[in-house]
């Protein structure tokens, strides 16, 4: 067998989905986040393609986080931490799977018109699409890190 395909029989794919996950979520907000900054300085051309990024982007995490629940037969990992911090992960985690159910079809609704050129109906959703999507994002790197590294399972 090649030795350039050794490292990828050892990688553990449902344990390392949630991290490649998170990445995602977090790079969409980047994404996100400088497509807004070139639209509002008028630079139509880098916007379209930083948001068409965090569309691609997006819809990998999406992918990503179903192919885990399906490789890990739905198995959820536990948030085990006790004290204040424990309602503060279900009140965040709570909001962000609502908000992220409800940013699928507010994006949908916002890239047609932009594909359609109409720009005036775009503009008008994308004012409510982006300030959810980027929650959606930013929550998402947050719920990883408290779940998986902040405080782990067992840990």
């Amino acid at each position: 067998m090649n030795a350039m395909f050794e490292p990828m029989l050892a990688f553990n794919l449902p344990f390392n989905l949630p991290l490649m996950n998170a990445t995602l979520n977090g790079l969409s907000g980047v994404l996100l986040f400088a497509g807004w900054l070139m639209i509002r300085s008028n630079r139509t051309r880098p916007h379209i393609v930083l948001m068409s990024c965090a569309l691609v982007s997006s819809t990998l995490f999406l992918a990503g986080y179903i192919t885990n629940h399906i490789l890990r037969h739905g198995l959820v990992t536990r948030f085990t931490a006790q004290g204040l911090v424990r309602p503060f992960y279900f009140t965040l985690l709570i909001s962000h799977t609502f908000l992220a159910v409800v940013t699928v079809p507010m994006v949908i609704c916002t890239v047609i018109p932009a594909l359609k050129a109409r720009y005036d109906k775009h503009r008008r959703i994308a004012r409510w699409t982006f300030p959810v999507w980027m929650y959606v994002s930013v929550t998402g790197v947050i719920v990883y890190l408290m779940l998986y590294r902040w405080y782990p399972p067992g840990g």
